[in-house]
């Protein structure tokens, strides 16, 4: 039994991963978010429901306490959000973190939106967690499963991915968290 938690669940990609993740049987699923209400009509009842903010380290530290592995799923001041994370997990003896940061983070020059997405990348590289980072193309709705991915260093290829397809690589991850360590990886669909 794996326990799996969703930093910042309210969120598009979020929401796909928790859809799959609750058909599993071997997981034991945490959804971390600010308002749960903005999960809408979803059924989690068989989950645990944590309203916080990632912000408020005493509320972060209690909901990663016991975890196997961490999703984060944010935006805003990442460089502070990810400092949290990183030292709540360092505190509680957690190790695998996956974080969702974007396409385009190790351009030069560095575009001012993605700042805070590679300050987020940065901590976690530089934490000695077990990290897989993933750098997505810009998102569709799709209904398809279609990815490649690139090593941090190679160039980002593609300008699209499902959501669909993200969040089946994020699973896969969580099922196999072992195959993905100190990982950075773009993501897309092939030849787009």
């Amino acid at each position: 039994m794996k326990n799996v938690i969703i930093l910042g669940a309210s969120g598009s990609i979020a929401k796909q991963v928790t859809n799959l993740l609750v058909k599993k049987e071997d997981i034991n699923l945490t959804l971390f978010l600010r308002d749960a209400r903005r999960l809408g009509n979803k059924d989690v009842s068989r989950r645990r429901v944590i309203e916080g903010n990632v912000l408020n380290y005493s509320q972060l530290k209690e909901a990663i306490a016991g975890q196997d592995i961490v999703y984060v799923n944010l935006a805003g001041d990442l460089e502070v959000m990810i400092k949290n994370v990183v030292q709540a997990m360092s505190e509680e003896g957690v190790k695998k973190i996956i974080f969702i940061s974007s396409i385009g983070i190790y351009d030069t020059p560095l575009r001012s939106v993605l700042i805070p997405y590679r300050k987020g990348a940065d901590v976690i590289e530089a934490s000695g967690l077990d990290y897989t980072i993933l750098r997505p193309t810009w998102f569709t709705t799709v209904d398809e499963v279609d990815y490649e991915t690139t090593r941090k260093g190679e160039p980002e290829k593609g300008s699209v991915i499902s959501q669909k397809s993200l969040a089946t690589l994020i699973v896969d991850i969580i099922e196999r968290p072992e195959q993905y360590i100190r990982a950075n990886l773009g993501v897309n669909k092939p030849n787009s």
